[in-house]
């Protein structure tokens, strides 16, 4: 298992030998009206319903899903249909078909495994947007110095590769038990800023102070390429527990919209954000400055490394938000 070892530094590692593999990797050729069972990993999408697909010994195919081409998940009973544009990159899949004119393979019947295709679109929404905001000459200097392709680690995984090693690139982790694994890995980030609104007695309110450092927040965004902002809520000790736990739930939710609706910034940006209650305070609740402290949200502006390499980042250690 990954020990001490971020997903985005991971993903970084694995997906340079991914992306100079690729660059070396060329597509073969198909024999027209000949049938085809690959199996292997969805390396690069060419639009909605084509893809290039590696099998377990390198090579490469293209693939272009048929108009009426079977699209399921290996359920025991018929499995769920899909359209051609939920295949992602680094699915593993199995596709059946028949060698068209151009050389490509016409894939009639596409089947794959439901937990794999949801863990390769977790990843995949991490990575798109980030790309879509790169130029090419952007594009082809992160491929020269290793940039995020966190393909190869979905593909190795799921194909029960070896243990993950940090200086090597080509560790993996074995079978599909590692799925949740590898989901909880992609939630380990470096923190570039943080912020703590704190809130009057039993409102959920934001001060003018309180806007303000949302403001600057908002702001850092703007320079920053794979940011994901992570909000919690917290109260004091006055009142009961349910209540205190609803209130910091309120905060947390006053937190997002807030910067959603006054700064724009999109959905996908935001982690699950969280209401501790009482738990976790950063001072005494017996004084009255104490539980003035307690009664705050904190923001952290997440960012990955690989995509912000000029940007100044700390780890998140493991007790950062214990007393």
């Amino acid at each position: 298992m990954f020990k001490k070892l971020s997903a985005i530094t991971l993903a970084l590692m694995l997906g340079a030998v991914s992306i100079f593999a690729q660059d070396d990797a060329q597509v073969r050729e198909l024999v027209n009206g000949q049938k085809y069972k690959i199996k292997g990993v969805i390396v690069s999408k060419e639009d909605s319903s084509s893809f290039i697909i590696r099998d377990g010994v390198g090579v490469d195919t293209r693939v272009v899903i048929a108009p009426n081409a079977s699209i399921k998940n290996n359920a025991f009973f018929g499995g769920d249909r899909y359209p051609a544009d939920s295949l992602v990159r680094g699915l593993n899949l199995e596709v059946e078909g028949r060698g068209d004119s151009t050389g490509n393979l016409s894939a009639t019947k596409v089947r794959f495994d439901k937990s794999n295709l949801q863990t390769a679109q977790s990843i995949d929404t991490r990575v798109t947007p980030a790309e879509e905001r790169l130029t090419a000459a952007e594009q082809n200097a992160q491929r020269i110095s290793g940039q995020i392709d966190e393909l190869m680690a979905v593909s190795n995984a799921a194909k029960g590769g070896a243990k993950a090693a940090q200086d090597t690139a080509d560790a993996a982790v074995a079978g599909v038990n590692a799925t949740n694994q590898r989901i909880s890995a992609l939630d380990e980030y470096v923190v570039q800023s943080s912020a703590t609104v704190l809130f009057r007695v039993n409102s959920a309110v934001l001060s003018p102070e309180g806007k303000a450092q949302l403001d600057e927040v908002a702001a850092a965004t703007m320079t920053l390429k794979g940011y994901e902002i992570e909000v919690t809520g917290f109260a004091s000790s006055e009142g009961n527990a349910r209540a205190n736990k609803l209130l910091s739930e309120r905060r947390a939710q006053a937190v997002r919209d807030y910067l959603i609706q006054t700064h724009d910034i999109p959905l996908r940006r935001f982690g699950n954000s969280y209401g501790y209650g009482v738990l976790q305070p950063v001072a005494d609740n017996t004084t009255r400055e104490g539980r003035e402290a307690n009664r705050r949200v904190e923001v952290k502006l997440l960012v990955s490394r690989g995509l912000n390499q000029n940007v100044e980042v700390r780890q998140i250690e493991d007790d950062e938000n214990e007393d």
